[in-house]
């Protein structure tokens, strides 16, 4: 059986995604497979900066980000799979997956090629109860 939370612990998770990025920080692209929460990253595809204020606060269980810059200039050729948020010093935030729908992050495409761009289209992270 899954963990239920109250609404305002639910939300405060969220929103400590948003604290922990901070001023800025960046959406990376990875292709290959997902490592463990935090482990070693695969090819970076991509890496594209996060907005001044990342996310607003999360309610009803929902953290949506901010404006997100594009990549003009993918930094290799493969298939986007993962995506990693960091710090604009490099710390670990969090793993999520990638894909031009249903996943945590939308891109314009996962067929990355070096020196294209790379655009989101969104992320959202939901933080349900079941």
């Amino acid at each position: 059986m899954s963990v239920g939370y109250s609404t305002t612990l639910r939300n405060a998770r969220l929103d400590a995604i948003t604290s922990a990025i901070a001023a800025s920080g960046f959406l990376r692209i990875y292709d290959g497979s997902r490592p463990a929460s935090g482990g070693t990253a695969t090819t970076l595809l991509a890496q594209l900066a996060l907005s001044a204020t990342f996310a607003p606060a999360a309610s009803v269980g929902v953290l949506t980000a901010s404006t997100i810059t594009a990549d003009s200039s993918a930094d290799a050729t493969g298939t986007a799979t993962w995506a990693r948020l960091v710090t604009s010093g490099g710390t670990f935030v969090a793993d999520m997956g990638v894909g031009t729908s249903g996943q945590e992050v939308t891109l314009n495409t996962v067929s990355i090629v070096i020196g294209g761009t790379v655009a989101c289209t969104s992320l959202v992270i939901t933080a349900g109860n079941p």
